[in-house]
């Protein structure tokens, strides 16, 4: 069993920039695939960046070349950096572990982007 718990949620302005982390509760090199997912009301939850434990990365072009996902192996961390945000960019937002024999969920962690 994984924990995950996000942190970095909160209110910031259209064009502003919010760092998410992910604290995993095991050693980040055993999961095989780490992602970020959003779910907005009356949306269905989307992928929003991924990272291999080989450090490939994936974005769907609504955040490509706005959204950045890392990864600290020694802090067991995923990191997704938001720039130049959007109000259609609010949404609760998911992380997500996949490792052989089951994929895990933080709590969310809600970002509100308005004026």
């Amino acid at each position: 069993q994984v924990q995950l718990v996000e942190s970095g949620g909160g209110l910031v302005q259209p064009g502003g920039s919010l760092r998410l982390s992910c604290a995993a509760s095991e050693s980040i090199l055993n999961i095989n695939v780490m992602g970020w997912y959003r779910q907005a009301p009356g949306k269905q939850r989307e992928l929003v960046a991924a990272i291999t434990s080989g450090g490939n990365t994936n974005y769907p072009d609504s955040v490509k070349g706005r959204f950045t996902i890392s990864r600290d192996n020694a802090k067991n961390t995923v990191y997704l950096q938001m720039n130049s945000l959007k109000p259609e960019d609010t949404a609760v937002y998911y992380c997500r572990a996949f490792k052989s024999g089951g994929n895990y969920w933080g709590q969310g962690t809600q970002v509100t982007v308005s004026s």
